[in-house]
């Protein structure tokens, strides 16, 4: 009996690891498969929408293609505003071709990425669903008509992701609002006026990576600036890297999505960065404790202590300490151990004498602490076996290693093993 439960408890480990991978998925590299959709791709990628979309579990998206994106770019939207009428196109359920053909009712509410910004009105980010006579699957934003149709399925990986392509972009007044121009926020003055001013000079003075939070904020944009304190310990350090490096570190502390603190509570996970370019992953983690939020790299963990500002599509908070990317900092492999309670009097005569022929009057060498063992070197970070980490940002959303039918296959399999073996 026990070595039945031992090879369930094996199987059961193998369906969850199983059930984690088919969860991964990169909506951009599902889209390259299909050139006639590649405007609407781009637009994922240039609102930074594929990251959101990336990072959730359960997810449909109503893609158009070229020919309906180009009625939608040619009115001269700005990216703000095409962000919010793509994330109407963006379901919180999965929705694959089957399950629009089963609604319940015949019509169903859906939950959009417009509506978790926080930003529509009501009821607005909701889109009707609705299964029509003779095989039509009708959709419009609540309350407005059904102007838009179920084409057909592009991808799906049940019930993972779900992109299906309808037959024109949803129309909805309050999506297609003028938003105010990001541009505007001087990003260094408001971090300047809340205890982030050392890490806006640092920004300032370097020009490459000014330039690059400034065009990312009108897609929206996250910061983690250090606090004057923290940011001035880390100057030495900080100087000692070279050019492009420095740049690269700027740009990790952003990430180039708007999160919410609300959303940063249900959105744990790793993040891309505006460092995160192929084989530079430069990822951040965010994890939740209650009410506090943490970040962490394989180097150290920050916490947030306040928010700077909090309105769409930026944020901007401040955190006790700086946070350090494995691609640029070493941490130290081996903690110092704690050193040994002095002996009592009388317990000396007792203690081991060292050995003869040992490097004799040498003191031992603590390890060296992370702060100490990242700021003298500029080389990447290796990873735990010595090797450096090299895999693409692309590639952690292909982790998809068996999805769809070959994951039902394999499980299908490892329980008809498990039912034999109890029988």
């Amino acid at each position: 009996m026990a070595k039945k439960m031992s090879s369930l408890i094996i199987i059961f480990n193998i369906l969850l690891l199983l059930i984690i991978q088919t969860h991964a998925h990169n909506v951009t590299r599902l889209l390259a498969n299909h050139p006639s959709f590649s405007s609407f791709s781009h637009f994922l990628t240039q609102t930074h929408l594929a990251d959101e979309i990336n990072r959730r579990t359960t997810i449909t998206v109503c893609a158009v293609d070229n020919a309906a994106m180009s009625a939608l770019t040619s009115k001269g939207y700005t990216i703000s505003t095409l962000k919010n009428i793509l994330s109407l196109h963006v379901l919180l359920d999965y929705f694959g071709t089957k399950k629009l053909h089963q609604i319940r009712d015949g019509s169903a509410l859906a939950a959009t990425l417009f509506q978790a910004t926080g930003a529509a009105p009501g009821t607005t980010g909701f889109v009707n669903i609705t299964d029509l006579r003779g095989g039509k699957v009708g959709f419009g934003p609540d309350g407005g008509d059904l102007s838009s149709f179920f084409v057909k399925s592009i991808e799906e990986v049940p019930y993972n992701i779900s992109i299906i392509q309808i037959s024109r972009v949803l129309p909805s007044e309050t999506a297609a609002a003028p938003t105010p121009a990001p541009a505007e926020m001087n990003l260094t003055g408001i971090m300047s006026a809340h205890g982030c001013k050392v890490f806006a000079e640092t920004l300032l003075t370097n020009p490459g990576a000014s330039k690059t939070y400034q065009e990312s904020l009108e897609g929206g944009m996250t910061v983690f600036c250090p606090g004057d304190d923290a940011m001035k310990g880390f100057l030495p350090k900080y100087k000692n890297l070279t050019a492009p490096k420095k740049e690269a570190f700027l740009d990790f502390l952003a990430v180039p999505t708007y999160y919410s603190m609300a959303m940063l509570k249900s959105n744990n996970g790793p993040m891309n960065t505006l460092a995160t370019d192929g084989a530079n992953k430069f990822e951040l983690t965010v994890q939740n404790d209650g009410e506090k939020v943490t970040l962490k790299t394989r180097i150290n963990t920050v916490k947030i202590v306040d928010t700077l500002i909090d309105e769409q599509p930026l944020a901007i908070y401040a955190t006790d300490k700086v946070l350090l990317p494995k691609e640029l900092f070493k941490a130290s492999a081996v903690e110092a151990p704690a050193p040994a309670p002095a002996p009592e009097d009388g317990d000396a005569a007792d203690s081991p004498k060292p050995a003869k022929g040992k490097a004799k009057g040498k003191k031992k060498k603590a390890a060296p602490s992370p702060d100490e063992a990242f700021g003298d070197s500029d080389s990447p970070a290796e990873g735990p076996d010595g090797v450096a980490d090299d895999a693409t940002a692309d590639d952690a959303g292909a982790v998809r290693i068996i999805g769809g039918a070959k994951a039902g296959l394999v499980v299908s399999l490892l329980c008809l093993f498990a039912s034999s073996w109890l029988l």
